[in-house]
């Protein structure tokens, strides 16, 4: 299949017209981060991908009316994390049991500062260490669901879906200085749990 090289804007423009098989080409440029969000999120495969379904359902009913305030990236990745949210409220009230992931993150040419900092050690050595690593990863996730919900949603757009803290502001619609420090916020959260439980292994 060959690689549709235009631009969202022109794609967009071509569905206003009638073409709306070319809905085909954005849904196949952005699901795979999109899933990746709604997963980060619910840590279920099922919602995450029911989540997606949703969000394109949505934006393919309202793109006619879509006035390009916004880029269609950022729009479409609002209306999943918004749907995501949704449904994991909907899943606490349900007392389902919800785990989030984090993953390790890319190394881009920007970075600055130490926001690579693994929480999950490396697990491809031998079966002891794999075994650690799966206990602590289970411990990250535990603590990470405990995070506030907005330190939670900045730190995964972050780290899952490698936005720019411009492009995430944008999403949450608030400044970028509020996104800093809501990530900020959560690594220190994190950090100093696993400080702690560390000097707590060492009496």
């Amino acid at each position: 299949m060959d690689v549709d090289n235009r631009g969202d804007n022109e794609i967009i423009t071509s569905f206003k017209t009638g073409n709306h098989q070319d809905f085909d080409i954005l849904i196949e440029r952005y699901s795979t981060k999109l899933y990746q969000i709604a997963f980060g999120m619910l840590s279920n495969q099922q919602d995450a991908e029911e989540v997606v379904q949703d969000a394109f359902v949505r934006a393919f009913r309202a793109l006619d009316k879509f006035r390009g305030d916004a880029k269609f990236s950022t729009w479409i990745h609002r209306i999943v994390s918004n749907l995501a949210r949704n449904r994991y409220h909907w899943n606490r009230r349900r007392g389902a049991k919800l785990n989030v992931s984090l993953y390790q993150p890319k190394r881009s040419h920007d970075d600055t500062d130490d926001e690579h900092e693994m929480l999950i050690p490396d697990n491809s050595m031998g079966p002891g260490v794999m075994l650690e690593g799966a206990e602590l990863e289970q411990e990250v996730m535990s603590e990470f669901n405990r995070l506030p919900e907005k330190l939670k949603q900045a730190m995964l757009l972050r780290h899952v879906s490698e936005f720019s803290y411009e492009k995430i502001a944008q999403t949450l619609e608030c400044k970028v200085g509020t996104v800093k420090s809501r990530i900020a916020r959560g690594r220190e959260i994190m950090r100093n749990k696993f400080n702690a439980a560390k000097n707590y292994e060492k009496r």
